[in-house]
């Protein structure tokens, strides 16, 4: 794929790294870097030798969020129809197309993350960030909206509302250190272990079952509005129907010959 593509695609294995790819502006998801990702993702949904997917940025910056200088209004809408209507025909599908991806999604943040990068970062089901790296919501400070690209339902899930709240109102940025400390990611690295640290994680993921995220993301989501009760429920529902299945039968015969368990590919 070309440099100048707004999407790299790369291969190690059995994992795929999707690179934002305008490092010169910092990774603003300008339409066209959209555009491609979601077509990339779409592909790599169909790639059934792909297990896991690192997501992150070329350069200094994962990425900077909405492509402000860009938004003109076009003669016949307002600026906010014009962008309400784009989020709900593109970038709202770009969330909900990497949370429902078949396979793991590692972020590997490797500098600043803000404004709608946010969302695109924790969509992910693991997020692992260099020390350098810093999460920040611009919005309702400098630009008096709220925060978007599911902003504000990861973070709350998260770090809790207080300080989800504090942060989308204050507007101070979030060091990698202490966005490790407040539970909104999984990891902060030296800067220089990124992308090794990634890849490894990553690589665990792919030897996952795999259905592993997919039933795992669908679990804690039920858990988000279910009573103790009605989770109870819904676990053993799951279990009845897993233990079934073939992986099971493959842990429990890895479990007896103390082996590591071998679970086949998509």
């Amino acid at each position: 794929m070309a440099d100048d593509h707004p999407i790299l695609l790369e291969r190690q294995g059995d994992v795929a790294w999707l690179k934002l790819n305008i490092p010169q502006r910092l990774n603003p998801l300008a339409q066209p870097l959209q555009v491609a990702m979601r077509e990339q993702l779409a592909v790599l949904r169909e790639d059934r030798s792909v297990r896991a997917l690192v997501i992150t940025g070329m350069g200094k910056a994962f990425c900077v969020g909405a492509d402000l200088g860009s938004m003109r209004p076009p003669s016949d809408q307002s600026l906010g129809e014009q962008t309400a209507d784009a989020m709900e025909a593109l970038s709202n599908r770009l969330i909900e197309d990497i949370r429902s991806l078949p396979f793991p999604v590692v972020s590997a943040v490797n500098g600043p993350c803000a404004g709608a990068g946010v969302g695109v970062a924790l969509a992910a089901d693991i997020v692992v960030a260099a020390q350098s790296a810093y999460f920040y919501l611009p919005f309702m400070p400098r630009l008096g909206i709220v925060p978007d690209l599911g902003s504000t339902w990861f973070l709350q899930r998260s770090a809790g509302r207080a300080r989800a709240v504090g942060l989308s109102l204050l507007g101070e940025r979030l060091p990698a250190k202490q966005a490790l400390d407040w539970g909104l990611i999984w990891a902060c690295v030296e800067d220089a272990e990124l992308a090794e640290q990634a890849q490894a994680l990553a690589q665990r993921l792919a030897q996952l079952p795999a259905h592993a995220a997919h039933e795992i993301r669908r679990t804690y989501d039920h858990a988000e509005s279910a009573s103790l009760q009605e989770q109870l429920h819904y676990e053993a529902s799951r279990q009845r129907e897993l233990i079934d299945r073939p992986e099971f039968a493959e842990g429990v015969s890895a479990f007896l010959e103390k082996r590591e368990p071998k679970f086949p590919p998509r």
